[in-house]
């Protein structure tokens, strides 16, 4: 909400939510910023987006509607910037796919890292060979047992109490339309663990978890670096963990995978609390981050700053010339700047729907990987599982009535 309302080549003219509170708080938020009475504050995303003078929204909502609402807006001609992760289910994100490419929306990923000067500083590194040929890559993230509200599995940790609090059904407060925001979703009892931003995240029916809440980032600048947008990994295999404690959140706690590409580089994801000791090894210990290895040594990158093996490598002075490899530069390093300059003049976005679906599809079959125990082999080019069909399923979601319309057409 803080970019789109500093910019000054958008203006906002409607807020949609279906906690009726928080919509109209925005809204008046709006009116009160441009001095005017003329923000909308809409329940239904259905009528906010049937609107004529709309040209983009961000859909920033729990996890499970980011790619039905994204691909009704895009059916409605606007332009789309989508939280990440890009959804819960593959054949949706297909979807989506489909429909931006043939009505040339633009499409923005909101893995906001891409637009961060350090961030792309530490990837063309990589592209323009200073580790030397990549052996490998490291990436990880929080899991539930390095969360901001304590680990799940500590008894006096605020998660683990939301974890517990949550089986008990509760009335939906007034002024929320708790069906609406199921939307897609099976049916379920209210209980507010659900409809927090951490329930949201660890609930199944919601979300994967922060194997791709979070992992999403780390994995895109493995991504990026690698050169490896337009597609993923085709071996996967590794190990997870579960909460102990009975709660409403079923996500994995932890996770160890194994991703390998055709060229034979490994990535290797983790959680926080799997990665500390490697990390611990070589660079200052952070709760995300994405290492590079290679011949000469190795790069690695968080929100924080760059590291490296080789002090002679200055990554805040490196001038690259015109034959080097000089990745896309957001407007003023910020994703959502970016994503209206695309707006504008129609050019990519910094990482736009191939990208974040061949990113997000990493988490699924990671994932996959870790809850079956198995092996999990993929065909990047039909996009498919090569043996392992009964595990195809934990790919799909089957959208609840009336809302597999809105994602089939």
């Amino acid at each position: 909400f803080g970019n789109v309302i500093k910019n000054q080549n958008v203006q906002i003219i409607a807020m949609c939510d279906p906690f009726k509170n928080r919509r109209e708080a925005r809204a008046q938020q709006v009116d009160k910023h441009y001095g005017t009475t003329g923000c909308a504050a809409v329940a239904d995303f259905r009528e906010l987006l049937a609107r004529k003078d709309l040209d983009c929204v961000e859909i920033a909502t729990p996890d499970h509607w980011h790619v039905p609402l994204a691909i009704h807006a895009v059916r409605n001609g606007k332009d789309v910037y989508v939280e990440k992760p890009l959804g819960t289910a593959i054949n949706w994100a297909r979807i989506l796919r489909e429909e931006v490419t043939q009505r040339k929306a633009i499409f923005q990923f909101g893995t906001w890292q891409r637009s961060q000067r350090h961030f792309r500083k530490a990837c063309e590194m990589v592209r323009n060979g200073m580790i030397g040929k990549v052996q490998r890559v490291e990436a990880w993230a929080p899991g539930m047992n390095t969360h901001d509200k304590g680990g799940i599995d500590d008894p006096k940790s605020e998660l683990s109490k939301l974890h517990v609090e949550g089986l008990i059904p509760q009335t939906p407060p007034d002024g929320f339309d708790f069906d609406l925001w199921l939307g897609p979703a099976p049916a379920a009892f209210y209980s507010p663990a659900r409809v927090t931003p951490d329930g949201a995240y660890h609930i199944s029916d919601y979300a994967l978890g922060f194997i791709a809440g979070w992992g999403i980032h780390s994995i895109d600048i493995a991504q990026w670096g690698l050169g490896t947008d337009n597609t993923v990994p085709v071996s996967y295999k590794g190990t997870c963990k579960w909460p102990t404690t009975r709660g409403i959140f079923d996500t994995l706690s932890a996770w160890d995978v194994t991703c390998t590409y055709d060229t034979g580089i490994d990535l290797h994801l983790m959680d926080w609390k799997t990665a500390q000791p490697a990390i611990a090894a070589y660079r200052p210990d952070c709760n995300h981050g994405t290492t590079f290895f290679g011949e000469k040594g190795w790069i690695s990158v968080d929100r924080g700053s760059v590291y490296v093996s080789n002090k002679e490598w200055h990554w805040d002075k490196i001038q690259w010339s015109d034959k080097d490899t000089q990745l896309l530069a957001s407007e003023q390093n910020n994703q959502w700047h970016g994503f209206i300059d695309s707006v504008r003049t129609r050019k990519p976005t910094v990482n736009p729907i191939d990208s974040a679906f061949n990113g997000d599809l990493i988490c699924h079959l990671a994932r996959l990987a870790a809850i079956s125990g198995r092996e999990i082999a993929w065909d990047a080019k039909s996009e498919k599982l090569i043996g392992n069909g009964d595990l195809a399923m934990h790919l799909d979601r089957t959208a609840r009535a009336p809302w597999d319309k809105l994602i089939e057409g």
